[in-house]
């Protein structure tokens, strides 16, 4: 079934749109799709920072159009009166997030006289630009945690929690959703996008789920589906690394 969202350019519109991305990703499902596109052409300018879902969203997917592209198909969506909407093309995509990257160099001299400070700067900035090739380079995993409490008197809204508490570079926490196990029990399963060579998910586990006080509401957390997701060319290709079956 479509999304449907207001004019994502009008207060309301964005304030609906980051209520709507404050427990999720994406727009729909857990990659980045052509529903993304939809909206992010949509958007007359970046949202302000006060929109803080939408922000993220935003730049997430601003870095994965400089970096990747998105071809995904999604679960369509429809963004009401917005004058400003275009197709979601990756041509148009591409001209909003190289316009951002003019912003970042229109303050630049090209003419002035270079001193030690501006030498030290480009300095700088180039061991900055190699570090961030580099980091680009890392690959990413999309994972499906099953987190489960100790009975049916767990508060599962302290869980949940204390499970988006956990924060790390390199750790981005998505949808999630609570799934009835049976005798009025209920479990988390909750989708995180991460960095591979930042993250370790059994590590996660270990030192923020199994320990005090976040194990007075978790009695465990098993990872139910581990995404591999790498870039070829301008393309994602999703390779299906495990999937366990539910307990």
């Amino acid at each position: 079934m479509a999304v449907v969202l207001s004019n994502v350019n009008t207060e309301a519109g964005l304030k609906k749109l980051d209520e709507y991305l404050l427990t999720r990703s994406y727009i729909s499902g857990y990659l980045a799709s052509k529903d993304d596109m939809s909206v992010y052409t949509a958007l007359s300018s970046a949202p302000k920072s006060s929109y803080v879902n939408a922000t993220r969203w935003y730049d997430h997917i601003s870095a994965l159009l400089r970096s990747s592209g998105v071809t995904a198909e999604g679960e369509g969506v429809k963004v009401e009166s917005s004058a400003s909407f275009v197709a979601s093309t990756p041509e148009v995509a591409d001209q909003k997030a190289a316009a951002a990257d003019e912003d970042d160099d229109s303050d630049v001299d090209l003419f002035g006289e270079e001193t030690e400070e501006d030498k030290k700067a480009a300095e700088e900035h180039a061991a900055s630009a190699k570090a961030s090739t580099k980091k680009k380079e890392s690959g990413k995993s999309s994972v499906l945690l099953d987190v489960k409490p100790w009975d049916d008197e767990t508060d599962m809204k302290k869980l949940e929690e204390t499970v988006r508490s956990v924060k790390m570079e390199g750790l981005l926490w998505g949808a999630s959703k609570l799934v009835s196990v049976g005798y009025g029990i209920k479990k988390l399963q909750i989708m995180m996008t991460i960095v591979d060579d930042l993250v370790s998910v059994d590590n996660l586990i270990e030192d923020h789920f199994d320990v005090e006080p976040a194990n007075e509401y978790i009695q465990s957390c098993d990872i139910v589906a581990f995404n591999k997701i790498s870039v070829t060319g301008d393309r994602f290709v999703v390779s299906w690394l495990l999937t366990l079956s539910e307990n």
